[in-house]
């Protein structure tokens, strides 16, 4: 039985309880949150353990394993403090802040052996890993543009109530909602090597940007766009879309469906029929002991556990994954605020090290609001009319 705690009760900490409690082959032995309320109900509901001090509740139980759901300022130091104590991490995205930081952690957890996580779960959606299969099979061909686009209604009027709101917190659509976009980019694809035309735009939110739309530049001449906006609410919940061109056809892909259609079906490695093929996610999908949210909550959770025990920890996704996607999360950051590239840093990994790109200067302006240009207009209208 693997030993396991949680750090954070939040939306996604309760989420991930509720997760582990029904594994089979996994223990909750412990949970901290600063919230006495929170933490008083849990004991005296569930009989775990709680501390408020996730130091105290290191040294004091003897974890395989934690799950870190804070607020992103807070993983940095949490997950360290969790490596040196000889502990399985799982934590939630975005992973740091800095890259910088992150590839640090990244290259301590594989000094000590550890098993890294991070809860980039779309890598766990059937249907994206049914994308993944196709593109490399080569279906498409020679991939020359793709899109990847994640909306949803999390945002739809001005508030500064969570951490999402605030930019030293790590909240924003780039690091909550792009983020996912870039990762799936990373894992489908691969790394891009530099960004531009990024924009990040203010809807509702005073301190943070609430839509991202930028150019990716891959290897081979790959291109691609990236949209993203959390102030949709023209969908129920977040919505991701990807699509992608090649020589051989096209692919489309959300959370519900694949749809490809290819030219030629020998141009590919895997078995493939001409014309349109759809693939939804019930005949993708494999059986979960426990189904919360979707299939890839419960199934990264899985994988963490089964890693652990069987200390494999070439996880899909691995801290040094998910610092790739801050990289590029930081490059965009960059290009919107119109700061060079860092001469020491190209963004790609090379040879199992990091360029890893300097974090930005406290004075830099990240986010470009909307302005009306009506004012102006205005004053051209009077100066032609005078």
């Amino acid at each position: 039985m693997v030993r396991l705690g949680l750090i954070g009760l939040g939306k996604m900490g309760v989420s991930h309880l509720a997760i582990m409690r029904t594994h089979p082959d996994a223990e909750l032995v412990a949970v901290c949150d600063t919230t006495r309320y929170v933490i008083d109900t849990l004991a005296k509901y569930t009989g775990v353990e709680v501390y408020s001090d996730y130091k105290r509740m290191l040294r004091e139980k003897q974890l395989d394993g934690v799950v870190i759901a804070t607020p992103s300022r807070f993983h940095a130091e949490m997950v360290r403090d969790a490596l040196e104590h000889g502990v399985h991490v799982f934590c939630e995205k975005p992973f740091c802040l800095d890259p910088d930081v992150g590839q640090r952690l990244a290259d301590l957890a594989r000094q000590r052996g550890l098993v890294n996580q991070v809860g980039y779960h779309y890598r766990f959606v059937s249907a994206f890993r049914e994308a993944k299969r196709l593109i490399d099979g080569g279906a498409l061909g020679r991939l020359h543009h793709f899109r990847a686009e994640a909306y949803g209604p999390v945002v739809l009027r001005p508030k500064n109530s969570t951490w999402r709101a605030s930019k030293s917190e790590g909240g924003g659509c780039l690091y909550d909602y792009a983020s996912h976009a870039i990762d799936l980019v990373n894992f489908l694809l691969g790394e891009p090597e530099r960004v531009g035309g990024t924009v990040l735009n203010t809807i509702f939110s005073r301190d943070v940007e609430d839509e991202v739309y930028a150019t990716l530049f891959l290897a081979g001449g790959v291109t691609g766009q990236i949209a993203a906006n959390w102030s949709e609410d023209s969908h129920r919940k977040m919505s991701t879309k990807m699509s992608f061109w090649g020589t051989n056809g096209r692919l489309t892909v959300d959370r519900q469906e694949t749809q490809l259609y290819v030219r030629d079906p020998s141009v590919a490695s895997i078995p493939l029929k001409a014309g349109w093929t759809m693939s939804y996610t019930t005949g993708l999908s494999e059986n979960q002991a426990f189904y919360l949210r979707g299939e890839e909550y419960s199934a990264q959770i899985d994988h963490f556990v089964r890693a652990i025990a069987s200390g494999d920890t070439d996880t899909v996704s691995t801290f040094a994954t998910a610092v790739a996607t801050d990289r590029v999360a930081a490059m965009m950051k960059r290009d919107a605020a119109g700061l060079p590239e860092p001469a020491a840093a190209s963004g790609l990994v090379a040879s199992g090290s990091a360029a890893v790109s300097s974090p930005l200067p406290p004075s830099a302006t990240l986010v470009r609001p909307v302005r009306a240009p009506w004012p102006a207009l205005f004053r051209r209208a009077r100066a032609l009319v005078s």
